[in-house]
């Protein structure tokens, strides 16, 4: 998937040298002159980051972070803003924003920062799809093989979960050993990560 920079700028001076820095950085973009058009443009699952202005006619970008946010884009955003902005930038931040740089700024500032977003949007995605498919496993699992799950976690030995369930130590390794197929878990630490990332999901 291309990961693109959106860059949203209703000055189109700014926009067009934002465009000549990025591609001259290698780095693909699309150009907006407003959050709306933006917005009406972005499809489902889009990926990359977006690198917007604060102050924008029509819908700031503050705005444009609290809806991207209430519509489940989880786009990184770098917000670009003047010296007598910056308030409005840490609201920003406040609010989800990756980063924010103010004006004037070096290039090298700003490509490190679209470099850094688009990275931790594409490890947010592996993140997405890693708990997705452990919730998917996590589906499989029985009722009694939860329990001993949830007893695994909490460090318990195979007794003591015996005990707490009212069953065998030896019945306690079937389930464990169904439990740690179904989750397709290595080792019980891995199993222990899969089930804390289940229940932050």
């Amino acid at each position: 998937m291309t990961e693109l920079v959106h860059v949203i700028d209703d000055d189109p001076a700014v926009r067009d040298s934002l465009a000549f820095l990025l591609e001259t950085a290698d780095l693909q973009t699309r150009l907006y002159d407003s959050a709306i058009s933006f917005l009406e443009a972005l499809p489902q699952g889009a990926s990359g980051c977006v690198v917007t202005d604060v102050r924008m006619p029509e819908m700031t970008g503050i705005e444009l972070v609290r809806r991207l946010k209430a519509q489940g884009f989880a786009l990184p955003i770098i917000m670009i803003t003047g010296h007598a902005d910056v308030p409005l930038a840490v609201e920003a931040m406040k609010a989800g924003v990756a980063d924010f740089i103010e004006k004037p700024f070096n290039d090298d500032v700003l490509l490190l920062a679209i470099t850094t977003a688009l990275r931790s949007g594409q490890e947010g995605r592996r993140g997405a799809v890693e708990a997705a498919e452990i919730g998917a496993r996590m589906s499989l699992l029985s009722g009694r093989e939860r329990e001993v799950l949830v007893g695994l976690v909490a460090g318990h030995a195979n007794k003591v979960i015996a005990f707490d369930l009212g069953i065998s130590p030896r019945t306690v390794e079937i389930y464990r050993a169904n439990v740690m197929t179904k989750m397709k878990a290595a080792s019980l630490s891995e199993l222990v990560r899969m089930a804390m990332m289940a229940e932050r999901a």
